[in-house]
């Protein structure tokens, strides 16, 4: 953290926590367990893709690639462990995109302005989507060549 700059602030539930004079291991928002929590995580898990799919075009492109493909693979003559590599490295492109999302709001979050350090995360994480995307493309064709 930079002296004497209060635009950057510390990590969430950090500032709470020392001001009550708590450990840094102490988390004030938690609170629910067992199938409570399950249950609340599954309603953020499942915000977290309804907000992808509105906000985030390369998203809603990649479910529809994701439908034809997962479609694809389940009619294609192939072995169910050959199918589950197919539809495996599908589902990781959507995960990938998700958290290359999620670094992107965060980003945008702290600030707007050209930054070499925020260009550098939005670069790594659309780095990791081409990944993924190669990765569809190799796993499908050494499948459907059969090598």
């Amino acid at each position: 953290m930079i002296p004497n700059d209060n635009r950057i602030a510390p990590p969430y539930g950090i500032s709470q926590t020392i001001q009550q004079g708590g450990t840094m291991s102490e988390n004030s928002k938690r609170g629910k367990t067992g199938l409570t929590r399950l249950w609340n995580a599954s309603l953020y898990s499942l915000s977290g893709l309804r907000s992808a799919y509105k906000y985030e075009s390369a998203f809603r492109q990649e479910c529809l690639l994701a439908v034809a493909l997962v479609m694809g693979a389940v009619f294609t003559p192939v072995s169910m462990a050959e199918r589950a590599l197919m539809i495996s490295s599908v589902a990781i492109v959507l995960m990938v995109e998700l958290l290359n999302s999620a670094i992107e709001s965060a980003v945008d979050r702290v600030s707007i302005e050209d930054h070499q350090l925020s260009k550098r995360a939005k670069d790594m994480g659309s780095a990791a989507v081409l990944i993924a995307l190669v990765n569809v493309v190799l796993v499908w064709l050494l499948v459907l060549i059969g090598l």
